[in-house]
């Protein structure tokens, strides 16, 4: 089985679509996704995802399922080491602030942190999860322990349309690593792809591999820069950079 994680084009938060930079974004995955044989296409309820879908399932003249827990990890922390007066989601933090905590780096300590307690994560974590391996399980797959019990493995391609907190939460449940490592070492930039594939090398047990993590080659195909969403700064002196 392979799972394609598609992240939304460059976004325009303030109205949950995509900027003309989105736009072209979406329009460059569609004619690469045309080449792509595709099982079932999913998508997140929220605009800047579906606005994504849409230009691809135009194309391939398909439908997607909406699925109302593929939408954005938004869950906030009222406790945030940078800021302990605000609330925010928990992939936004400085490093310097969290990096040497030893329990953000264990896939399961992690949700204990005072922080992830204090806002609920590992509960909304949780809830994730579960609809997940509740759909994989309706696919063959069934989670036992950290691999995946299967009658019979399947060729069969299935695509998410998404986020990348969210992307970040599937991802690490998955690999089994924690998410801050996802959230805070990687950046899956708008309109790229992450492809999980399952290994069989036991009869009837899979486990998950990932062979690539926010691959634009459609932007490169169609001459596009990547868009520096989720990025920070790459020298503190560039102003017009997050920081």
């Amino acid at each position: 089985m392979r799972l394609l994680f598609i992240r939304h084009g460059d976004p325009d938060y303030e109205i949950d679509s995509l900027t003309s930079q989105g736009w072209a974004e979406a329009e460059a995955l569609s004619r690469y996704m045309e080449g792509i044989p595709v099982t079932e296409y999913y998508t997140s309820p929220l605009g800047r995802a579906r606005d994504t879908a849409s230009l691809t399932l135009k194309r391939v003249g398909r439908e997607a399922t909406v699925l109302p827990w593929l939408t954005e990890f938004t869950h906030r922390t009222p406790l945030k080491p940078d800021y302990p007066d605000s609330a925010d989601v928990p992939w936004d933090w400085r490093p310097i602030n969290w990096i040497h905590r030893e329990e953000f780096f264990d896939k399961d300590a992690w949700v204990h942190a005072p922080e992830m307690v204090d806002g609920d994560i590992a509960l909304h974590h949780r809830e994730v999860c579960r609809h997940f391996d509740e759909f994989l399980s309706k696919k063959g797959y069934t989670r036992s322990g950290g691999l995946y019990r299967t009658e019979q493995g399947t060729n069969d391609t299935y695509v998410f349309f998404c986020h990348l907190g969210l992307i970040g939460i599937l991802l690490s449940h998955l690999l089994h690593i924690s998410p801050m490592l996802q959230w805070h070492t990687m950046c899956a930039a708008p309109s790229s792809i992450t492809t999980v594939v399952t290994e069989e090398r036991t009869k009837g047990y899979a486990s998950m591999r990932m062979l690539s993590f926010g691959a634009t080659p459609h932007l490169y195909a169609a001459n596009l820069e990547p868009s520096f969403a989720a990025r920070f700064c790459e020298t503190y002196e560039m102003s017009d950079q997050r920081h």
